[in-house]
């Protein structure tokens, strides 16, 4: 079979699962999509190219419709996690070298990286800590990039307000950076030390978590 490493095979059909296949397809990748269900099968082969119904913790199964040939693959069984283990058990041992998973628990998860995915995601975890941030003070949106760093979207606080960013001391004082600003009806731009911060601008900082938030959370 030809080589596919531009191509993203896709274990799981449920929310998530289908979310995903439709955005990277959107992106210009070609999907092949697997699922045990039938009926998961034909509700999305209107939109993707390439769906099987399969048992993706056989194998074999997963040979037969080339699996072992992907570079990228994301194993987004939820629910079931005994399947959502024995199928990224399945990519590792074919040698695919970059396997994300999907996870419920911290325990799945746990699991999953020591079968061997190379990284876990938690989808519904992760949207609540971004819910819960943004109905807190000033904040929009809400990205944890590890455990000590976020991206925060937040407006501009009145105590920098009509300052530069230098002369605001946004680095100095607070210790985080921000990275573009955008006007009132404008679009992003990229911020600079001499960029004017004025109240009503959205801006999108990034920091270390505690320090990131304290300036989200400045009136």
């Amino acid at each position: 079979m030809a080589s596919r490493k531009d191509d993203i095979l896709l274990i799981g059909l449920g929310r998530f699962g289908r979310a995903l296949a439709l955005t990277m397809t959107e992106l210009g990748h070609d999907v092949l999509a697997i699922d045990a269900s039938a009926k998961a099968c034909q509700a999305m082969s209107g939109d993707l190219a390439h769906v099987v119904q399969a048992d993706a913790t056989d194998p074999e199964a997963l040979r037969q419709v080339g699996a072992d040939q992907f570079r990228s693959a994301v194993v987004a069984i939820g629910n079931d996690i005994q399947a959502s283990i024995m199928a990224t058990f399945a990519l590792v041992d074919f040698g695919v070298p970059r396997i994300w998973a999907k996870a419920i628990t911290s325990q799945h998860g746990a699991i999953l990286q020591r079968v061997g995915a190379h990284r876990v995601v938690f989808p519904e975890r992760d949207m609540g800590v971004r819910v819960a941030h943004t109905m807190i003070g000033r904040t929009i949106d809400y990205v944890e990039l590890d455990d000590e760093f976020v991206l925060i979207e937040t407006t501009v606080p009145r105590e920098v307000a009509g300052k530069s960013i230098a002369d605001a001391g946004v680095r100095s004082t607070y210790e985080v950076s921000i990275l573009c600003v955008k006007r009132p009806g404008g679009k992003f731009t990229y911020a600079t030390q001499e960029t004017i911060l004025n109240l009503g601008d959205l801006v999108v900082l990034f920091g270390e978590t505690r320090k990131a938030e304290a300036f989200a959370a400045l009136t």
